[in-house]
């Protein structure tokens, strides 16, 4: 490995098709770390979709668990922790993180974004008569949030996830306090 101890939790944030997950499972693989994602564990905890829970509960109920599960993923051993696109813009949740674990934006373009959630119907918020102007719009509003984050790493369309996880490596290296020598 030789990549060093991680020394507390590695938050990912960003929007949809930034590659949270994707990236996320790459980086706890090399870290040799659980991955965890708080929206799969709302999704298990409630046993209905993010979809269903909004449409039954809606967002404020979702959001209220949300902060419960990054609290207790925060609270248990060091991982990777891959957030919800929205998780990042409450106060409460950026304050826990940067308490208990360092915070990763990765920070994706318009179009990369597109190109990667065009085709998922996954997104209860793109399900509007324009989802990539909808996209357009959750970027413009979430970017200045998502840009509190203590640290950004760029996706870059060249890269693969092996190569995006290295990079956020180097970037977290760079950093005091989170990972150490093994």
């Amino acid at each position: 490995m030789g990549q060093g101890a991680l020394l507390k939790p590695v938050v990912l944030v960003g929007m949809m098709g930034a590659g949270k997950t994707a990236v996320g499972t790459a980086l706890a693989r090399m870290l040799g770390v659980p991955f965890v994602d708080s929206d799969e564990e709302i999704v298990n905890a409630a046993k209905m979709s993010i979809a269903e829970i909004f449409a039954r509960d809606g967002e404020p109920f979702f959001r209220a668990r949300e902060t419960e599960v990054i609290a207790r993923l925060l609270s248990d051993r060091p991982a990777v922790i891959s957030t919800g696109g929205g998780a990042f813009l409450a106060g409460a949740n950026r304050d826990l993180i940067a308490r208990h674990g360092v915070s990763v934006w990765l920070k994706a373009d318009l179009d990369l974004l597109w190109r990667r959630v065009r085709h998922k119907n996954t997104r209860p918020l793109l399900r509007t008569a324009n989802p990539k102007a909808t996209l357009a719009g959750l970027l413009e509003q979430r970017a200045p949030v998502y840009a509190l984050a203590q640290l950004a790493v760029e996706a870059e369309p060249a890269l693969s996830i092996e190569q995006m996880a290295e990079k956020v490596i180097g970037t977290l290296k760079a950093q005091p306090g989170v990972i150490g020598e093994t």
